[in-house]
C-alpha cells in the first residue's frame, strides 16, 4: 500500500516537474524573441534615430517580454506533460524513471 502511494507521488512529481521546468526555461529563453524584433530608446542607437528594428518604449517591451514567455512557456508546459510524456510512456514503457524507485520497496515487502 505504501509502495503504490509512493510510486504514485514520484510519477506525478515527476510529470509536473519536467512540464514545469522545461516550460519555465524555454519560456525564459522566448524572452530573446522579442529583442530580435523591438529595440527601445537608448544612447547605442541614437535614442531611436539610428535602429533598424521597431522602437518601443521600455514599458512595452517589458510587457511583450512578459507576454511571450508566458505563453511559450505555457505551450511548451501542455506539448511536454500531455503528449511527449504519452508518446514516452507507449514507447518505453519499462523504462521509465519512476520505475527503479518503487521496484526496491515492493520487492522488500514480497519477501
Amino acid at each position: 500500500m505504501k509502495s503504490a502511494f509512493s510510486r504514485k507521488f514520484i510519477e506525478y512529481l515527476y510529470s509536473n516537474f519536467t512540464g514545469n521546468f522545461l516550460g519555465f526555461v524555454i519560456g525564459m529563453a522566448s524572452t530573446r524573441l522579442v529583442s530580435h524584433f523591438f529595440t527601445t530608446r537608448s544612447i547605442k542607437n541614437l535614442w531611436g534615430l539610428t535602429a533598424r528594428k521597431t522602437v518601443v518604449d521600455r514599458q512595452t517591451f517589458n510587457a511583450l517580454e512578459w507576454m511571450i514567455s508566458i505563453v511559450i512557456g505555457f505551450i511548451v508546459f501542455e506539448i511536454i506533460s500531455k503528449w511527449v510524456k504519452k508518446k514516452v510512456d507507449e514507447m518505453l514503457p519499462k523504462y521509465k524513471l519512476t520505475q527503479w524507485m518503487a521496484e526496491p520497496v515492493e520487492k522488500e515487502t514480497e519477501k
